[in-house]
């Protein structure tokens, strides 16, 4: 099983702040739903402080990573 942090360290900052890329992962409530993985960019995402962060969300193709937040409000951020 992977860490869990509860704010971000000086170590992961300047990891996250190298990476070109991240993903989005969000899935609706529903159990028929389907899982959505988006990759990221054009620098987007961005660390307001030790425990908050923003990204700018592109709209896309069907804009599913927006409505599953609407929806339920939950979302993972992978950085490889």
């Amino acid at each position: 099983m992977g860490k869990t942090y509860t704010a971000l360290n000086d170590k992961l900052i300047k990891f996250i702040k190298a990476q070109k890329m991240f993903f989005v992962a969000t899935a609706p409530l529903t159990e028929n739903g389907h899982v959505n993985v988006s990759p990221k960019g054009y620098d987007s995402f961005k660390i307001i402080d030790e425990s908050t962060v923003a990204y700018l969300d592109y709209g896309g193709s069907g804009i599913e990573t927006h409505a599953h937040v609407v929806e339920n409000g939950r979302i993972t951020i992978m950085f490889c």
